[in-house]
């Protein structure tokens, strides 16, 4: 009797192996057309949607914009007021950030048909990291924004201003919109750091060994970024680019050895030892 329930209790784990063991979906090259045609239909119906509700309310949401530049004008004793060069600059900027903040609100959504799109080439048990996916690279996107709002902006801003206050600024709203986004944006790409890791370790293209023992190249790496992405010269605004950068290169590789699939093999064996 024993040896029959061992022989159940084998054939058991044979079955649930072969369920964990299923074979990859695989999909014609017309039906991946056809499917990033569909997403791509749904995320631009998506941020169509978010545009309009958000055109209204973009004097508000600029109005948020220009304060850290505000602020900085201000400080030096200059006036608060921004200019424009040609009459429909005002109109083209509202529609623009209508148009950005519109993406911003559809963004879980655009991300959501992003995995759908990925979906179908992953296994069972790796489509159970949606959520984390999505709610993480939201956050992360977010907190690099914040960061640049908050730190990055006004100090490079101060610099600026404060280095030429001996002439008369003659600032733009559309000069000073792209400064912004590049600076936002920018960052918030940057912070999207431990998503790309997670991907390439869980496809096991990098692992933490050889992310820990490239450290010293990554970082000049992060350095040479942040000087480029910088908008001042100076080193202060330059290490303030990097030290997040560095951070999120440190987060990085721990998430490469949780999710790397040696480590995952390991920890397997263990739980089954």
């Amino acid at each position: 009797m024993p040896e029959a329930a061992a022989s159940s209790n084998l054939t058991e784990s044979t079955k649930d192996k072969d369920k964990d063991k299923e074979p990859m979906p695989t999909m014609g090259f017309l039906d991946h057309l056809e499917e990033l045609r569909k997403r791509i239909v749904y995320s631009v119906i998506a941020i169509a949607i978010g545009f309009g509700a958000c055109w209204r309310f973009a004097e508000r949401i600029y109005a948020v914009m220009q304060r850290p530049i505000m602020d900085a004008l201000q400080r030096n004793g200059l006036s608060a007021k921004l200019v424009y060069v040609n009459p429909i600059e005002p109109f083209n900027l509202y529609l623009k950030v209508g148009m950005i903040a519109g993406l911003f609100v559809a963004s879980p959504f655009v991300l959501y048909q992003v995995w759908c799109f990925i979906s179908p080439g992953l296994y069972r048990n790796e489509k159970r990291y949606v959520m984390p996916f999505m709610a993480s690279t939201i956050a992360l996107f977010m907190a690099g924004g914040y960061f640049g709002y908050k730190v990055v902006l006004p100090q490079a801003l101060v610099f600026l201003i404060g280095y030429g206050k001996d002439f008369q600024p003659m600032i733009t709203l559309g000069e000073y919109s792209s400064l912004f986004l590049t600076i936002i944006v920018g960052l918030g790409v940057i912070f999207e750091m431990p998503i790309l890791i997670f991907f390439l370790a869980l496809m096991g293209i990098v692992s933490a060994g050889w992310m820990w023992h490239n450290i010293r190249y990554a970082i000049l790496g992060i350095f040479v970024v942040a000087a480029i992405v910088s908008p001042t010269p100076d080193i202060l605004n330059m290490c303030i680019f990097a030290a997040p950068m560095v951070a999120l290169y440190i987060l990085s590789t721990g998430i490469a050895w949780l999710v790397h699939p040696n480590q995952r093999k390991k920890r397997a064996e263990k739980k089954s030892g």
